[in-house]
């Protein structure tokens, strides 16, 4: 891969930051607007990542919690922020399964946080603005590794993806 090529791959995700928990709306949105916010804030990744149509299956499945009074508040749209990176490694049935993990385990918005941490920390690694993953948070837990290893597979999938958006299988002029 040429020099320009890593350069663009890197600009690509330069700057991505996932709102932290307090930081995500305390008003509830509606169903359009759920899905319009989670899919801005991940258009550096993925184009179009989450529908208003998805959005009611997710609900309909109980990965997440139903609206209230048609709106959507903060500890569903951090689930839906999950739910768009883990549905482009996991099925159904295993995205159901890791968010009832967390449950048992940790609060929302420490995992939410933790998460968010998380996946920075290993897309800034793989798009190499980063020499090497960080360390994040303090213990080390199966719950924990389950999870980087999600953000693992989905930040080599968007890497890949990427790639072949720049055309690197090309050969060079």
């Amino acid at each position: 891969m040429t020099q320009e090529n890593k350069e663009k791959l890197a600009a690509s995700i330069r700057g991505f930051r996932l709102p932290r928990y307090n930081e995500i709306p305390t008003v509830g949105l509606y169903l359009e607007q759920t899905a319009k916010y989670i899919s801005q804030i991940l258009s550096p990744l993925e184009e179009n990542c989450m529908t208003p149509s998805m959005i009611s299956n997710y609900v309909k499945k109980k990965l997440i919690a139903s609206p209230i009074k048609k709106q959507y508040g903060r500890d569903q749209i951090v689930y839906l922020f999950f739910v768009a990176v883990a549905k482009n490694v996991l099925s159904l049935d295993n995205l159901d399964r890791f968010i009832r993990i967390q449950e048992r385990t940790y609060t929302t918005e420490r995992a939410y946080n933790y998460f968010c941490d998380e996946l920075e920390n290993i897309l800034f690694f793989v798009f190499g603005l980063k020499d090497s993953p960080d360390a994040v948070g303090t213990e080390s837990t199966d719950e924990k590794m389950m999870l980087r290893s999600a953000i693992i597979a989905f930040c080599h999938k968007i890497y890949l993806e990427k790639c072949f958006e720049l055309g690197v299988d090309r050969p060079e002029d």
